[in-house]
């Protein structure tokens, strides 16, 4: 296997060693290249210090690891063995609680951008300050607040340039090699299934499941995570949260369950993740006034200038389609004419059209849509129903209403036309 050493601080040198070689071998190898003696060499990895008994691969120290290798002359056999000593009894940062045959970095998974998917991670630490790793912790992470909040543990940092004490975890993908700066998204949610939990949708037990942030932690597995992700998606029902942005809640429905960490939502793919971030930017656009074109194929995202109902979509970025904010037609004097829709000029989805009514649209669309769609008793976007039960629920609004009478949904319509 190839290490890679960083002595000093200085460049980093590749050095190859067996997995079953002990850290004094590494010292020696190093002691030889720079001229020192091994036994007054230190190695640090991962916010702790080697010890000189232990093997790379008890060390969990994977290929194409950076190690920092310092040499302090003035310090003596005695220090060097009782640093040793103290940091024997720091547990391992990859998983202390793993359960045996399970690998320990699979406790930890990363949205990783060279993958382009959810993969098993691993935490490291560095110093805050140099951004090297040559600190050593004042005591180990026990939940993911140590690792996701800044400030919860110090160390000593050991560069003798370096007064910083504030370590900093990060995120790496464990399914191949990576350098210093090759970072991945933390998702704490995401977690092996020590536990044998059984999904909340389909009961089934698997090995990786995502708990929710909710106060009974509800399990559910990664197939139908994606399918909540996606039907929620196509139905627009992801929630706005201005701290936190477009998320979802426990599927349960849990109170103060939202998704902090968005990156979760990746596992839509990069498609549907593309829709889930546009979808996101016109609900942060619409929620501070703003509105979306309606000009076919157009769709840019305008915050009105000017009182009144005269919005200009500006080119170059836009069409430069002038239109009525009330009824989202090309612009005009008096009243507006034809049944007036919200003037978000928010798109559609699930069943609704999200076709702009201008005057000088495609009149076959037009009467398509006409005799295709029923307006929303409460809201009058144009809806289509595109199957299943006559049971509507307006994207827009979300008044539930009676495709075959029109008027909000009762008792009499679910006993006479439920379905059809």
């Amino acid at each position: 296997m190839i290490v890679f050493v960083r002595y000093n601080q200085g460049p980093c040198v590749p050095v190859e060693l067996q997995e079953e070689d002990c850290v004094s071998d590494l010292k020696e190898v190093v002691g030889v290249q720079q001229g020192v003696e091994a036994e007054l060499l230190r190695v640090l990895f991962n916010g702790r210090e080697l010890h000189s008994t232990a093997t790379l691969q008890s060390c969990e120290l994977p290929e194409q690891s950076t190690v920092h290798v310092l040499h302090h002359p003035s310090s003596s056999s005695s220090s060097s063995s009782s640093s040793s000593s103290v940091s024997r009894n720091q547990p391992e940062l990859s998983s202390s609680s793993a359960q045996e045959g399970v690998c320990p970095c699979s406790s930890f998974f990363v949205f990783c951008k060279r993958c382009s998917s959810i993969q098993r991670g691993k935490l490291r630490v560095c110093c805050k300050g140099c951004k090297h790793t040559t600190l050593t912790l004042s005591r180990e992470p026990s939940c993911w607040d140590d690792v996701l909040i800044p400030g919860r543990i110090n160390g000593s940092c050991q560069s003798n340039t370096c007064q910083s004490t504030e370590a900093e975890f990060y995120m790496k993908c464990a399914v191949h090699p990576t350098t210093e700066d090759d970072r991945s998204v933390a998702l704490n949610l995401i977690r092996t299934n020590y536990r044998n939990n059984q999904c909340i949708a389909c009961s089934d037990i698997t090995d990786v499941v995502l708990v929710f942030p909710c106060s009974d932690g509800h399990v559910i597995c990664l197939d139908c995570f994606h399918g909540y992700c996606q039907t929620r998606l196509n139905d627009r029902q992801f929630v706005h949260q201005p701290d936190i942005g477009y998320t979802l809640p426990c599927a349960v429905g849990c109170s103060d369950s939202l998704i902090k960490e968005i990156h979760h939502f990746r596992i839509l793919g990069d498609e549907q993740y593309g829709r889930y971030l546009q979808y996101g930017a016109e609900e942060c656009l619409l929620s501070i006034g703003g509105v979306l074109c309606p000009s076919p194929g157009c769709g840019a995202g305008l915050l009105p200038r000017e009182e009144g109902r005269r919005v200009e979509c500006e080119r170059p970025l836009g069409c430069g389609f002038i239109f009525c904010q009330q009824c989202s037609e090309a612009f005009h004097q008096g009243a507006c004419h034809t049944a007036q829709a919200p003037p978000t000029g928010r798109p559609v989805t699930q069943g609704s059209v999200g076709v702009s009514l201008r005057g000088r649209g495609d009149v076959a669309s037009l009467r398509l849509m006409e005799e295709s769609t029923k307006r929303c008793p409460q809201c009058s976007v144009p809806t289509e129903r595109n199957g299943g039960c006559m049971h509507m629920q307006c994207s827009r609004c979300g008044a539930d209403w009676c495709w075959v009478c029109g008027v909000p949904w009762n008792r009499d319509c679910m006993g006479n036309h439920w379905f059809g």
